[in-house]
């Protein structure tokens, strides 16, 4: 066995101690190769706390040379649906991340069943009559040890034929468990013989109505890592009390050493031999103004809070990505959180100012109005077009540029507008100039109101010497405004969309109120836009910054190029911030 240190980190390699443990395993030599798997349950999609597990397993592979699976834990049937393994599948890959193999829980169906004979022959393992609330009395407490089951003392062969009669499917649910004879009196209350199988007469959508009985997660997730060759099982804090139920499901069945018991597997193409896992924990990435429940994600869906699970305002991963969060953004934010023991709530305006880092340079620019008030350019004659070149990105060159409509009418934001201006405002005022933006200078000289006093026309004269070019262009003034020219205007449906939640920690219901009186009214706005024509014809899912108001997303299901439909990503600065 090699005793040479471990090789350094890259200069720009993530430095955390899971990595660590990674590398002194590598270089003691009790690792061939890294082996990791993300196994989540396909009871749900995705969310933002699922992210960390999945950059962090897939990422640890990645940069080891080794391979990770995607392993979907089956072995609850009745809440399980394919539709959750197709939208997992399309998750991980959309993050950037491919697997080494997919593989379920259910195809070890037939392996953890022959390790449950073992153990029972091992007399390590008893089939229990208790109810579950019986169980749950003779279990104790954290303070006070538990009873032992009056069942526990059955012999080998009576547990034998009871297990094999609960598998053949002659008892009644929940008549009877199959549990672990560990230590009633452990300090550990997840070694006071937990449960490994249970009955539950419930057509599996993998194995159809094959197994009456069914393993519990501790046990199946435990042999499902050895199976694999796993190295190094990496989960949340949540599952530190679990680890050493983990370790015992593991060093008891000891499958290395009984190839027996998987042999079905080999038959079946087994591409791996199984070895001895180690399960490290890391805390979740938890972020304020979220809810990962499950459970409460559906309610959300289930009572129509929201329009479904890829609504822009959930935080699952396909409604972020419908919102126009990047994978890229993502994976900023989990390098930017780190990896640690130690639990936290993230400030989601962190989570936002890694999508707005990456979509400042990733996302070409152009221009809407979303409040539109209209302006005339009355030196301008009549029915005046013109083309205008514009950069696609400020800063970036290699995006090119494309042609910008202008017209003696175009809208600009109303607010860029005012009568009587507060200390500091620097745009359009009666009498006052602003730069309109590529084209040049313009004084206000006329306001125009409808009857009931609403500012409804600006009327503007252009300084021609102003006009890019010629010798006026670089005269100063205070403010620029962008616009889109009205005859060329193209509308658009236009969604403003932000945080579900408007307190930090939506799962307190410490005031009195249930969560969901916690959700942000104000979370989606629909208004009528008008778009550049470069904007309109952009494809589902193409992130632009529309200068000025913020980043946005062409959407994935019902944006058309004749009729555009945008979503706000993010705003171009924090707006939740105190004093924004």
């Amino acid at each position: 066995m090699s005793t040479e240190p471990a090789a350094p980190p890259a200069a720009d390699a993530p430095r955390d101690f899971i990595r660590q443990i990674v590398r002194d395993d590598l270089a003691a030599g009790r690792h061939g190769a890294i082996h990791t798997r993300f196994p989540p349950e396909p009871n749900g999609y995705l969310h933002i706390g699922h992210a960390k597990a999945i950059c962090l397993s897939f990422g640890v592979a990645r940069e080891f040379d080794g391979w990770c699976n995607l392993r979907l834990d089956d072995t609850n049937p009745g809440r399980e649906d394919p539709e959750f393994v197709e939208g997992i599948k399309e998750d991980v890959r959309w993050l950037g991340y491919d697997w080494h193999e997919l593989r379920h829980a259910s195809d070890y169906f037939e392996v953890f069943y022959r390790a449950a004979l073992k153990l029972i022959g091992d007399g390590l393992a008893y089939v229990d009559d208790l109810s579950a609330d019986e169980v749950r009395a003779y279990r104790g407490t954290l303070t006070e040890p538990g009873r032992d089951s009056p069942f526990r003392d059955r012999g080998v062969e009576e547990n034998l034929d009871l297990f094999r009669r609960m598998r053949a499917g002659e008892f009644a649910d929940g008549s009877k468990t199959l549990r672990a004879k560990i230590d009633m009196a452990a300090g550990n209350i997840n070694l006071r013989d937990p449960a490994l199988y249970r009955i539950r007469k419930v057509a599996h959508q993998n194995t159809g109505d094959a197994w009456p009985i069914y393993p519990m997660y501790d046990f199946a997730h435990a042999l499902s890592d050895a199976l694999e060759g796993i190295t190094h099982s990496l989960c949340t804090l949540e599952f530190e009390d679990h680890r050493p139920l983990y370790d015992w499901c593991v060093d008891k069945v000891d499958l290395p050493n009984h190839p027996e018991l998987w042999q079905p597997l080999l038959e079946a193409g087994l591409k791996t031999v199984p070895a001895k896992p180690r399960q490290i924990e890391f805390s979740r990435l938890n972020l304020s103004y979220c809810i990962t429940s499950k459970r409460k994600l559906a309610q959300l869906v289930n009572e129509g809070h929201v329009d479904g699970w890829d609504d822009p305002r959930m935080n699952t991963l396909r409604g972020l990505r419908r919102r126009g969060f990047t994978p890229a953004g993502i994976r900023l934010l989990v390098d930017r959180v780190g990896v640690s023991k130690q639990n936290s709530v993230i400030d989601y305006a962190v989570f936002e100012s890694c999508i707005r880092e990456d979509l400042d340079a990733s996302a070409p620019r152009r221009m809407a109005v979303l409040d539109p008030l209209k302006l005339v350019v009355i030196n301008l004659p009549e029915g005046h077009e013109e083309t205008l070149v514009f950069a696609n990105h400020p800063k970036d060159e290699s995006f090119g540029t494309r042609e910008v409509p202008f017209s003696r009418e175009v809208w600009i934001e109303r607010e860029d507008f005012t009568e009587v201006p507060p200390k500091g405002f620097k745009r359009l005022v009666p009498g006052g100039e602003v730069r309109l933006r590529g084209v040049g200078i313009v004084k206000c000289d006329e306001v125009v109101k409808d009857a009931g006093g609403h500012v409804v026309e600006l009327r503007v004269s252009l300084d021609p010497e102003s006009r890019h070019g010629l010798p006026g262009a670089d005269r100063k003034v205070k403010g620029t405004i962008h616009w889109v020219a009205a005859a060329r205007a193209v509308a658009a449906e236009v969604r403003l969309y932000d945080r579900l939640f408007d307190v930090p920690a939506p799962d307190d219901e410490g005031d009195g109120r249930p969560w969901t009186a916690h959700i942000n009214p104000d979370a989606k706005r629909v208004v009528q836009g008008w778009l550049e024509p470069a904007a309109a014809a952009a494809a589902p899912e193409q992130r632009f910054q529309f200068e000025r108001l913020g980043y946005f997303v062409a959407d994935r299901e019902d944006h058309r190029p004749g009729a555009p439909v945008f979503n706000r990503v993010v705003t171009l600065r924090d707006t939740w911030a105190k004093g924004a």
